[in-house]
């Protein structure tokens, strides 16, 4: 009896496509009241906001329990307490947790309004539980999981530049503009902005040498900004590559692929 109500349990959360919908739906609605709440709402839609915090909390909360209970059936090689300890702290775990924390925490602990506001913004997190339904959310964080070490490695060159770049800004228009790059943090405000080719304008070099650095830089933020977008680029056809490789079929006495 225990095991068919835990096989139903783990089928229902991990398996049930009307359960998947309806979870998808309440993190739209959840994220909706999110950015409606910035607005003068009555009385009365902020109390059937609060209503359907409470009921989707409500089925978050059952759906995290059951999860947590039915994580040895998805890895039986581990011993139960194990499986699901793996599972609390697993990134989705957590996303299932922080999404309803805020709702608990004022319960456990005395919160002033201001923290609570901010606490509330933690609901935003729910939309990343959208990637357990989804296909292409999960093929985004599989391109990232895929070329880690590669966009690691090419914003740690970038980070570098920036920082190079400040200190050299710094001191050629520190003397020219003491108020403006007061010290190496601001510096590195111009270098980011620069950089990354957004240019604000609100700091920026007078000096003829200051000019001459600001357009090198300026230039190789276009070649370095292309290096991350190619390499998640390469990422994609990757994954995409891969998922056409398992639709198609092989032929089990030569091995070639049936189209």
């Amino acid at each position: 009896m225990y095991k068919t109500i835990k096989s139903k349990a783990f089928e229902l959360v991990n398996h049930n496509k009307i359960f998947e919908v309806m979870i998808i739906i309440l993190i739209v609605i959840n994220t909706s009241s999110v950015v409606a709440e910035t607005f003068q709402l009555p009385d009365n839609v902020k109390g059937i906001m609060s209503v359907i915090e409470t009921i989707s909390v409500i089925i978050f909360t059952f759906e995290y329990i059951l999860r947590v209970w039915t994580a040895d059936t998805l890895k039986p090689e581990l011993s139960p307490v194990k499986a699901r300890l793996k599972y609390v702290f697993s990134f989705m775990a957590v996303i299932d947790l922080l999404a309803i924390m805020p709702f608990y925490l004022p319960m456990l602990i005395p919160i002033d309004l201001r923290a609570l506001r901010t606490l509330r913004l933690v609901r935003l997190l729910r939309l990343f539980k959208i990637n357990r339904y989804t296909k292409a959310l999960s093929t985004i964080a599989e391109v990232f999981k895929r070329k880690a070490s590669q966009l690691i490695s090419s914003l740690l060159v970038v980070g570098l530049l920036m920082l190079i770049a400040a200190l050299i800004m710094y001191n050629i228009e520190h003397e020219a503009q003491p108020e403006t790059f007061t010290n190496v943090f601001q510096a590195l405000w111009w270098s980011v902005a620069t950089l990354t080719t957004v240019g604000y304008g609100d700091i920026y070099p007078v000096t003829i040498a200051g000019k001459v650095l600001s357009t090198i830089i300026a230039l190789l933020g276009i070649g370095l900004v292309a290096v991350p977008t190619g390499i998640i680029t390469a990422g994609f056809s990757e994954v995409i590559d891969k998922d056409d490789d398992k639709d198609k079929k092989y032929c089990p006495y030569c091995g070639h692929k049936i189209d």
